[in-house]
């Protein structure tokens, strides 16, 4: 396990509560310094540093995000706060959504297919090398989408038979497998990094 930097300042981390597997991010994000906050309506967006939206069934999730005009606010959200999308979460995150097509925030240009590598029994634990330090590592995938995709300037972190499973895009991300449910908290830490320099350069930004 990564252990938290003694020496990072504490940044507060939602957790989009509506389905999958919050929790274990909660979990995760905890005890690498962080502090979440389950994020369930609109109004607890406010003052975070940064969102992670956790895996589920992404038409359910868009169901309860289309109501109290949740869904717009969120766009808005993520356009200017570190995200990181896991499973169907970076199908929110993607501009094109296939099979079938579907509504989504369209913030990280690529196009992911939904339930690409079959039904939940195909589901699968794989090591691939990444550009994170630490050797090969763990990606779990449930039902998972494939990135079929990326626009130029998204940098691909990881891949399975070629397509893309974790990408950056600046300040978002996307997995298209589930790193809470690994013992491996390397890509937690490395979008935790993603959201220190993020609040850094606005501060930056703000005193200037």
């Amino acid at each position: 396990m990564t252990e938290a930097p003694t020496s990072s300042p504490t940044v507060v981390i939602g957790v989009l509560a509506l389905q999958g597997a919050y929790e274990a991010h909660a979990r995760t994000l905890r005890e690498l310094g962080a502090e979440p906050r389950l994020v369930r309506t609109p109004d607890q967006l406010e003052g975070l540093d940064g969102l992670i939206m956790p895996g589920g069934e992404s038409t359910t999730m868009l169901k309860f995000l289309e109501r109290n005009g949740f869904f717009d606010l969120l766009k808005s959200f993520v356009q200017e706060t570190p995200t990181f999308g896991t499973c169907a979460g970076a199908i929110l995150l993607a501009t094109d959504v296939e099979n079938p097509p579907q509504r989504s925030l369209g913030v990280l240009p690529m196009t992911v297919e939904r339930n690409a590598y079959g039904r939940q029994i195909d589901s699968a634990i794989l090591e691939s090398q990444t550009e994170l330090p630490g050797g090969p590592l763990e990606m779990v995938f449930i039902r998972a989408p494939r990135i079929r995709s990326t626009g130029p300037e998204v940098e691909t972190l990881a891949s399975r038979d070629g397509s893309p499973t974790l990408v950056r895009y600046g300040h978002l991300m996307a997995a298209t497998f589930h790193p809470e449910l690994s013992g491996d908290t390397r890509v937690h830490q490395f979008f935790l990094e993603t959201v220190r320099r993020h609040k850094q350069a606005q501060a930056t930004r703000d005193s200037a």
